[in-house]
């Protein structure tokens, strides 16, 4: 088998080497977004970095067993191609975008990703496969505990009543965003003794910003009649 070959597993450390690299240069690019609490934080940037090292890798070494020189002449790369087309079609749609905030990217990258390793079993080159498959797992499970640890972000749950047709949840969302908290979810909670004329929203924040701050700046918006931090036992509620 071609993948056993002796060339073919010289060629083995280079390539897991170059691998590497991939993880740790897309990881630093990652945390640095992940600091500033962007959309596309550590774990996206380096599953889509990893994943674009592997495809090129298949396109460079994927194909040795199906060519010889002067007597097959053909690109058989080609097909992989259009594989990376296909599935950015695919990741493009889980992304959406909910009261501006965005969601899916991480899954998104995740889907190419596995179209990667799928392309290095089919392309006769496993060991690549595999480092790339464990790497999806140190960064899904492993890097989302050291973000935590890194960034030291507390998370908490903010009530917000607003009068609505105001555009309040976007201007609530713009500015958590703009003072450094990440949104992790917004739920429309039911409050059987509210007003008629009000609504409430309960948003999910990780931040490393000063808390008071943040809720005296949403008090002050146009529509927003009150905001309070939730405690733990209210946000399990």
């Amino acid at each position: 088998m071609y993948w056993l070959s002796t060339e073919h597993l010289g060629q083995t450390g280079t390539q897991l080497a170059e691998l590497t690299l991939a993880l740790i240069l897309s990881s630093m690019i990652g945390l640095e977004r992940e600091i500033r609490m962007k959309s596309a934080g550590l774990r996206t940037h380096t599953l889509v970095g990893v994943s674009a090292a592997l495809i090129m890798l298949v396109s460079k070494y994927g194909f040795g067993d199906v060519l010889a020189p002067y007597q097959i002449v053909l690109d058989p790369s080609r097909i992989a191609a259009q594989i990376v087309s296909g599935i950015g079609f695919i990741g493009g749609g889980l992304i959406f975008v909910q009261r501006d905030v965005v969601r899916g990217l991480t899954t998104a990258a995740a889907i190419w990703l596995t179209a990667a390793v799928g392309m290095a079993c089919g392309a006769g080159l496993p060991a690549l496969a595999l480092f790339v498959a464990g790497v999806h797992f140190l960064v899904m499970i492993g890097f989302a505990e050291l973000t935590r640890r890194i960034m030291l972000a507390e998370r908490c749950d903010i009530l917000v009543h607003y009068t609505p047709g105001q555009g309040t949840i976007s201007a609530i969302l713009k500015l958590c965003v703009g003072r450094s908290f990440s949104v992790q979810d917004i739920a429309s909670p039911a409050h059987p003794n509210a007003p008629a004329n009000l609504h409430a929203v309960q948003i999910g924040l990780r931040g490393r910003g000063s808390w008071d701050t943040l809720l005296v700046a949403l008090g002050d918006l146009a529509g927003v009649t009150s905001v309070r931090k939730l405690d733990a036992a209210a946000t399990n509620h």
